[in-house]
């Protein structure tokens, strides 16, 4: 692997995805951000250049997903590192209350998204000799909570994904980790609980450390580990 790498970031338009786009520019490395509309890409991201790839597509459908992937690695030029960044949230129904469309909602962006770049990326990783894979999972997704279950249930699928990928491909040099950020200070969390202790949240620059660190050499014998990245919380 070049000290340059080529990565895709997943839902880079969102303040984490942003984020971890960033820490990836700043290193020297090519990315390759991918979002639903070329509207939320371009409000963002105003100035792509050879080192910075927008490409829209929806990840909860797996066509979209493998045609933008496929564009990403042409442009890139391979792909060493995944980032699946995209996700959702809603709470507020009780598991008996929880409707299809809920339901549907959170396991699609979640983790069905997951599924779709895995469709598309893995079989690239593994005839380029191996990369790396870091999926977003939550702290909350460590057990059950009241008026999260469709919520915690998505992210522990997330967990198991990983894990399992973890032991399938460790042997082919791809090292699939994820990361399990607690509340995020986002400006729609902030909007969303304007009376809360924000110093206490994790920002988005401390999860995109650990997000890099997992993509990084220094994490080649690094495993199916679900790390916690609490902040203060």
């Amino acid at each position: 692997m070049s000290d340059q790498q080529s990565v895709i970031v997943t839902g880079g338009a969102g303040a984490l995805g942003n984020a971890v786009v960033n820490h990836f520019l700043a290193q020297g490395d090519k990315v390759a951000v991918l979002d639903i509309s070329d509207e939320v890409l371009n409000a963002v991201y105003p100035d792509p250049n050879e080192s910075l790839v927008l490409i829209a597509c929806n990840l909860t459908e797996r066509e979209s997903a493998v045609s933008a992937i496929r564009t990403a690695a042409e442009q890139l030029g391979g792909i060493n590192v995944l980032c699946n960044i995209a996700g959702g949230f809603l709470m507020g129904d009780t598991v008996h209350e929880t409707s299809d469309e809920t339901w549907d909602f959170l396991f699609n962006l979640n983790t069905r998204s997951v599924l779709n770049t895995a469709a598309a990326v893995v079989p690239i990783m593994l005839a380029g000799g191996g990369g790396k894979v870091v999926n977003v999972a939550a702290r909350a997704a460590l057990g059950g909570a009241a008026l999260m279950g469709a919520y915690t249930a998505s992210k522990a699928a997330v967990m198991r994904l990983t894990e399992s990928m973890a032991q399938e491909l460790r042997e082919q040099r791809i090292n699939v980790n994820a990361v399990m950020p607690s509340l995020i200070d986002t400006p729609r969390n902030r909007a969303d609980m304007p009376d809360a202790d924000f110093s206490r949240w994790v920002s988005p620059d401390d999860i995109a450390a650990v997000v890099g660190f997992l993509a990084s050499d220094a994490a080649a014998a690094v495993h199916g580990a679900c790390i916690p990245v609490d902040g203060l919380s």
